[in-house]
């Protein structure tokens, strides 16, 4: 890999000055190896500075629903549990009145359910079982099938969807059956060695270490299908491996082929199943290839797959240690919005330039 000008050190550098995020670890790889692992800055800033490290555990934010709810589906598909156009009621009855009935697994999975993106809940529920409670009640807010609007319900219904066919919580059933057999080591739900986690935003009187920046996350108890996941970028590059590389593979390439495909798109959005599918502003940028996947958290995190070129790009960050109030504007998540395509072009132009 060719970083001859030093243009990916310093483009992040500038962003970590710009007070994006405190610090983060990059990490490129193909389909075979891994090219490049750097880190950048601090894990923590506060009560005091920690420097990072390659195997700092960061706060997956939304990165859980592709790398812990969505495999949880492919996997139940593959083991006849469950199909795509399943309606949801089968699993939840909550869903067996109104306009709900309507709702399908894939329409959770391509975020075309007609739920709304988020919900207060949260705000008032006395406890996790509370919680859940108040979220089955959403209603659509617009029709099913009509749109895209992502949402976290929809992750957090597929969740709950997966416990109810295992009878497992969802983070035991994902290290089973996801996170061993790739040997994720470092991956799980509410992780208990906080030692080399990144530390997130203050709540309820304390800096959030180990347990997830996302609320409904946080007050379902730290396990939910939408968020609350923890990794590092070297566990993160041994699943995206497994989806390009037919030697580490544990699902059926016609399963990551499905999954991982363009299924819906409205405007400039495209959708596969779980993942996002690269489009106009996406935030792999312009020179990954049209077949490339990805997703990214809320606090800062970052994975893109290019089937095609056969590379993988990691970016993990805790931009919400620096930056996180309920109800303001956060112009940390516009700047990281911007930084994300400028620096997956300044790494794939690197990978080719001789």
């Amino acid at each position: 890999m060719y970083d001859d000008k030093g243009h990916i050190d310093s483009l992040i550098s500038r962003y970590i000055d710009y007070g994006t995020f405190p610090g983060g670890v990059l990490l490129v790889g193909t389909d075979k190896e891994i090219i490049l692992e750097k880190t950048y800055g601090y894990r923590a800033i506060y009560p005091e500075r920690e420097e990072n490290t390659t195997d700092t555990v960061y706060d997956l934010a939304s990165l859980t629903k592709v790398v812990a709810t969505t495999p949880a589906i492919m996997r139940l598909l593959e083991w006849g549990e469950i199909r795509l156009w399943d309606p949801v009621k089968r699993f939840l009855p909550e869903f067996s009145t109104g306009l709900k009935e309507d709702v399908r697994v894939f329409h959770l999975l391509t975020h075309t359910s007609g739920l709304p993106p988020y919900s207060n809940a949260w705000r008032y529920a006395q406890n996790p079982s509370e919680l859940k409670e108040e979220l089955l009640k959403t209603e659509l807010s617009y029709k099913t099938g009509t749109n895209i609007v992502y949402s976290c319900l929809n992750f957090i219904f597929l969740g709950y969807i997966v416990e109810k066919i295992t009878q497992m919580s969802l983070d035991k059933f994902v290290r089973e059956h996801i996170f061993i057999p790739l040997g994720m080591t470092d991956t799980g739900f509410l992780p208990e060695n906080t030692s080399k986690v990144a530390p997130t935003c203050e709540r309820d009187g304390k800096i959030l270490r180990g347990e997830p920046d996302d609320e409904l996350a946080y007050y379902q108890g730290g396990v939910s299908g939408n968020a609350g996941l923890f990794s590092t970028a070297q566990d993160l590059y041994k699943y995206a491996r497994s989806f390009i590389n037919p030697e580490y593979y544990i699902f059926s390439p016609y399963t990551i082929d499905v999954f991982t495909k363009e299924h819906i798109s409205y405007g400039e959005e495209k959708k596969g199943l779980g993942w996002m599918i690269k489009s106009i502003n996406s935030s792999c940028g312009d020179l990954f290839s049209e077949r490339s996947f990805g997703h990214t958290g809320y606090t800062g995190t970052s994975l893109w797959i290019d089937p095609v070129k056969r590379f993988i790009v990691i970016f993990l960050c805790n931009r919400t240690h620096l930056s996180r109030k309920v109800g303001t504007k956060d112009e940390s998540l516009e700047r990281i919005i911007e930084f994300r395509p400028r620096l997956h072009n300044v790494i794939v132009a690197s990978m080719y330039r001789h």
